[in-house]
């Protein structure tokens, strides 16, 4: 089986890891097909999103390692890796990727806790007297 791509993604502490080879639209992520991996609908969709946006669910059998992180962070980067790799196989897929934003790294991750806080914006509650 011939190896399309190699490509890694990321979200907060989650990097993803995936291997693109020809076939029928498998997704194994953690050696779990999809659906037993994720679990949520909803994450489940946004998995798949890049595939539909260039029209490609069918036509690639992907192998994913995706480690650290929450579930939610897990499926953004494996969203991630996915689009990349679509790039990497056709730079035609690249345009409607972007478009739709699966391309960029969301930058977002959680704020460091700062001295005297309970969190990193919480205070203490304040007592008046």
């Amino acid at each position: 089986m011939e190896e399309l791509a190699i490509v890694t993604g990321g979200r907060k502490e989650s990097a993803a890891t995936s291997r693109f080879y020809p076939g029928n639209g498998k997704i194994t992520v953690n050696k779990k097909p999809l659906k037993e991996y994720l679990k949520i609908d909803r994450l489940i969709e946004e998995v798949r999103k890049p595939l539909e946006v260039v029209n490609a669910l069918n036509k690639f059998d992907i192998y994913i390692i995706v480690r650290g992180g929450g579930v939610s962070g897990q499926a953004e980067a494996i969203r991630h890796s996915i689009a990349k790799g679509l790039v990497i196989i056709d730079p035609e897929n690249k345009k409607p990727l972007k478009d739709a934003g699966y391309l960029t790294r969301d930058a977002r991750v959680k704020e460091r806790k700062k001295y005297g806080l309970r969190k990193a914006r919480k205070a203490f509650q304040h007592s008046k007297r």
